[in-house]
């Protein structure tokens, strides 16, 4: 089929502009800083979760066992989980791994006294949109999201964790 030039390029123009349009809707439905952070038991984990979140500062962070930064940010979350745990800091990793096996061989050279669970089904991923690994959301006692981390720089980030956190705990009655 030989359409004008004219044609073409309206028909161009209007396909630009809906991908956008559907670009920006699925973009806001994004896990945004000031939003609750969804309920961590409804969303079928596979693993456990502490018994209690209700009340506690959160540190959720997703990751992959092929994931490089993954891999570095596991000993700061470790110290995170040392220093900030019995002032109210609950740490959950959350594995996007589709087999079991990749997330337990990565946890034999990762060791974790924190919570790791699985979301092989992507819900939670999907509910979340996590766009890059690792990414970490800090919730607040109010359930609410405060801090958003995606990637891990090192010490870069390990420093705004700290500071982030220590904000939040001091904030807790």
């Amino acid at each position: 089929m030989n359409m004008p030039a004219l044609n073409k390029k309206f028909l161009f123009t209007i396909l630009s502009a809906s991908l956008l349009l559907t670009g920006a809707q699925f973009a806001s439905a994004a896990l945004k800083v000031g939003d609750a952070f969804p309920d961590l038991f409804a969303q079928k984990l596979e693993g456990k979760l502490p018994e209690s979140l209700k009340g506690k500062v959160l540190f959720v962070d997703f990751w992959a066992s092929w994931c490089a930064p993954c891999a570095q940010s596991f000993p700061a979350m470790e110290e995170l989980q040392k220093t900030y745990a019995k002032r109210g800091l609950v740490i959950i990793a959350i594995s996007v791994d589709e087999k079991d096996a990749a997330m337990q061989a990565f946890l034999k050279k990762h060791p974790a006294s924190f919570a790791v669970v699985r979301d092989a089904a992507h819900k939670l991923v999907s509910a979340v949109d996590v766009s890059a690994m690792p990414t970490s959301f800090i919730v607040d006692a109010d359930g609410k999201v405060r801090f958003l981390h995606n990637g891990f720089h090192g010490d870069e980030t390990k420093k705004q964790y700290i500071t982030e956190i220590e904000s939040l705990l001091k904030d807790k009655p």
